[in-house]
């Protein structure tokens, strides 16, 4: 029972007799004193040892982050280059043309097959004719080269419509500047183009084409060959100019 010392009350017969210094009354506790060092430090040590006791443990949690409903960010796209579309290439246009003069007039004129006209072809035939229906000589000079086009089969030169129409009206302009003429005949469609800068629906009108004066548009000799009611029209349109050449030639 950890009793150190101990006193009867009454006197217990036969006991040894007791010791007087234990019957002495012990003298009242005075509490030591603290300085104030001494005291914030046992302070600052009890404090967090009594809150741990207060708290109970806890065991650590990993928060795991719940998906949300919220919608999610579009993901930014940076905006690629528009595919570069290129122009389509145009085929360089083919054709053949003699220049021949008659009299007061020059004849830009198509060739059927590409090739120089002989005096036997039915396409020359049909020329000399119209040249006697319209009063001039009929058997006209060739002037020059005929002009094919294109003019390379390789190369990197340009030889578009516009290059061809550039290269057949300075070919005309210059046999103009050797020997002015009152008309300018342009048979067939590669002609009235490229010299006449116009298309089939200028055909057996006269027209006014800078650097080349007054010129005649008409159908190709083949297509008149082939369709031989536009020989009325042709016609036509010559009685009317035919005042251009032949107050000249006459």
């Amino acid at each position: 029972m950890q009793v150190v010392n101990w006193l009867p009350r009454t006197e217990l017969p036969f006991a040894a007799p007791s010791r007087p210094e234990l019957l002495q009354a012990l003298e009242p506790f005075e509490p030591f004193e603290v300085s104030g060092e001494e005291a914030a430090a046992a302070v600052a040590v009890a404090k967090p040892a009594a809150q741990a006791l207060e708290r109970p443990t806890e065991r650590a949690r990993v928060e795991v982050p719940r998906p949300s409903s919220a919608a999610r960010p579009t993901p930014v796209v940076e905006d690629t280059p528009a595919p570069v579309v290129k122009a389509p290439v145009v085929p360089p246009p083919r054709f053949a043309l003699q220049l021949l003069r008659a009299g007061r007039c020059l004849l830009l004129v198509e060739l059927p097959t590409g090739e120089r006209f002989q005096t036997r072809d039915p396409a020359y035939l049909l020329l000399k004719d119209m040249l006697r229906a319209a009063g001039l000589p009929d058997s006209p000079q060739i002037v020059g080269e005929p002009v094919r086009w294109p003019l390379l089969v390789r190369g990197t030169m340009d030889q578009g419509p516009e290059a061809a129409r550039d290269f057949v009206q300075s070919f005309v302009s210059a046999r103009l500047e050797d020997e002015p003429c009152a008309c300018l005949w342009l048979i067939g469609l590669p002609a009235v183009r490229f010299a006449g800068e116009a298309n089939a629906e200028a055909w057996y009108r006269q027209l006014q084409v800078e650097g080349l004066g007054v010129v005649w548009a008409l159908p190709g000799l083949e297509l008149l060959m082939e369709e031989p009611q536009r020989k009325a029209e042709v016609w036509q349109a010559m009685r009317r100019l035919m005042a251009l050449w032949k107050s000249t030639h006459e």
